[in-house]
């Protein structure tokens, strides 16, 4: 069966997905993850085999169709966006030896990922493998995951003692990993992302990657600067916190009064122009970030590397979007009277979710210095883009 990835948004499991989540996301946030039977759902509706490869019965998908379904869910749930954007996570993965990849897709293409690799814990080398013990902090979607990784440095056995370690992934099934329920946040709070632990554990050779290496699968999603891809696939939540927003300020424009006698919203010019402005905002940051991910995948359909110079536009779009989908949904809540200060106010979740978002490091604002150093032919940080 040939799937239409564009219309992935538009089928009956994404919708019955969307449906679920506006019923239940009050409980996201009492529960403080998204549960096994939503992210089962995400699963039908192919969310967590968009980065599995094609070879293992994934759809290893362009990014810019992975993006606008983490973009859908986001104008209905924060932090179900949050967890379904690590539908992207198995391009991490793909650079494990492929007889691990076979050992994790042996069950099936849709395999859950959570990592928290920070801090960086140093492992002492073994025969045969790693000794690792160590805690982990914002393993987002590991109440719900099948897989999950911690962040690992050390040396080469025999290398010398002034060496820099090398900074590495260690993966193994997430029922061998300590979840420590430590997540106690004020937005994004259904995410899960909690701490995880290990003690005096070995991981195999085959289960360590080194961190941001590309993947040894060769398909064209493995080619695709990894560290854009996350920086994107976070600010896509915002795109969607930002698009509810909208609507919301929209839905009480003809009927909320801050006190008898006022005129509606609707009649006031600041809600209008600032409406206006909002709408034209979120749209001009969309246009970018969109662009900016098919013009990467069409150099790789073209057979080219994906350039530095388009590599920094993918974080910088993405830093935009981001930073411009927090802003428009503070405008939207600015201009939508006084409702919005209840607790079970919808914007009250929109602008504390699209807070946590901007405050990631892969969409910071240290990357707009690293991403002018490129434009303006300076030699790039190490590690960026």
């Amino acid at each position: 069966m040939t799937v239409d990835f564009s219309r992935l948004t538009e089928t009956p499991e994404f919708d019955r997905l969307l449906a679920e989540i506006r019923a239940r996301r009050d409980a996201f946030e009492s529960l403080r993850h998204i549960p096994k039977d939503i992210v089962a759902l995400m699963k039908a509706a192919r969310i967590f085999r968009s980065a599995t490869p094609a070879r293992f019965g994934g759809d290893a998908m362009a990014p810019h169709h992975f993006l606008k379904m983490v973009d859908k869910i986001g104008t209905v749930d924060g932090s179900a966006a949050w967890v379904a954007a690590f539908g992207s996570a198995n391009t991490y993965t793909a650079a494990l030896p492929v007889e691990a990849q076979e050992i994790m897709y042996a069950d099936g293409p849709d395999q859950v990922f959570a990592g928290g690799l920070h801090p960086v814990q140093e492992a002492r080398r073994v025969p045969g493998g790693w000794q690792v013990s160590g805690r982990w902090k914002f393993a987002s979607g590991c109440m719900a995951a099948d897989w999950i990784g911690v962040g690992i440095a050390g040396r080469a056995e025999g290398a010398a003692a002034d060496e820099v370690p090398k900074v590495m992934m260690a993966v193994a099934p997430a029922d061998e990993v300590e979840i420590i329920e430590t997540w106690d946040v004020s937005g994004m709070q259904g995410t899960g992302s909690h701490d995880t632990s290990v003690t005096d554990k070995f991981y195999a050779d085959r289960w360590i990657c080194e961190r941001g290496a590309p993947g040894v699968i060769d398909e064209p999603l493995y080619r695709y600067p990894a560290l854009a891809y996350q920086a994107q696939v976070h600010a896509a939540c915002n795109l969607g916190l930002a698009r509810a927003a909208i609507e919301y300020a929209k839905s009480v424009s003809g009927a909320a009064k801050i006190m008898v006698g006022h005129s509606r919203l609707c009649d006031r010019g600041y809600f209008l122009s600032g409406l206006a402005e909002c709408e034209a905002r979120l749209r001009a940051a969309r246009a970018f970030f969109y662009e900016a991910a098919e013009e990467a995948w069409d150099m790789l359909m073209a057979g080219d590397p994906v350039s530095l110079e388009q590599t920094n536009l993918l974080r910088i779009s993405a830093t935009n979007a981001a930073h411009m989908g927090a802003e428009v949904v503070q405008q939207a809540y600015r201009i939508s009277g006084m409702g919005v200060i209840a607790r079970q106010s919808e914007m009250q979740r929109h602008l504390r979710d699209a807070m946590v978002v901007t405050q990631h490091a892969a969409v910071t604002d240290i990357t707009m210095e690293q991403a002018g150093r490129v434009l303006a032919g300076l030699e790039p940080p190490r590690g960026y883009p």
